[in-house]
């Protein structure tokens, strides 16, 4: 990241077994050929094969939109298997217009596959650590995966004001594909966006 401002740098703190995300595709596909070889259940690898398609759709998203950062993991528990997703986006507010919540409300957190709001979508705000009051979007967003699928998303959308400027941001966004867990995904996504810091070129905490 490069702005006007003293911060030039960022960083994230991911859960260890994140990994950065090879936006080519390759580590998933062999993270998927493991997956599918821990089960002979039909059904389970249904399930997989969903989430790994989910997960294409995800990194294509990030290369398509420039991220600064992608990073996630996809782990196999007794219980089933675990996937979410980490990524950086810079924005910058379109000139005459502030980053108000209304123009939050209408750039974040839109589904893809109907271009409409989730139901369940909140916008508030969050107190980031090393930054302070942000504004904040969740929801369950349905994203087009082909012309006939689409897969439905847990998303937190986390908007982070550069210092020293007063129209550029970067968006902490994560998702994840396992609806069941939302309490837990949740708060990992919270605890993940709260280690978020901007940094000056010599590395310094802004």
């Amino acid at each position: 990241m490069s702005t006007a401002s003293t911060a030039r740098r960022f960083l994230l703190d991911v859960p260890d077994g994140w990994d950065q995300i090879d936006l080519g595709g390759e580590e998933l596909t062999r993270l998927r050929a493991e997956a599918l070889a821990s089960t002979d259940d039909p059904r389970r690898k249904a399930e997989i094969n969903d989430m790994f398609r989910q997960g294409r759709e995800v990194t294509r998203a990030a290369r398509r939109h420039g991220a600064l950062l992608a990073a996630g993991t996809a782990t196999m528990y007794p219980d089933g298997l675990f996937m979410a997703y980490g990524m950086v986006f810079a924005v910058t507010t379109p000139e005459g217009q502030e980053m108000t919540l209304p123009v939050l409300s209408a750039q974040l957190g839109v589904s893809s596959a109907s271009g409409t709001a989730p139901k369940d979508r909140v916008i508030a705000s969050a107190e980031v650590p090393h930054v302070g009051r942000v504004a904040r979007v969740t929801g369950t967003e349905v994203t087009r995966v082909t012309a006939d699928v689409s897969v439905e998303l847990l998303t937190m959308h986390t908007m982070m004001p550069v210092p020293g400027t007063t129209e550029d941001f970067l968006v902490v966004t994560l998702a994840s594909p396992n609806l069941p867990l939302r309490n837990e995904v949740y708060d990992l996504f919270d605890a993940v966006t709260s280690t978020f810091r901007f940094l000056t070129e010599d590395g310094v905490q802004v």
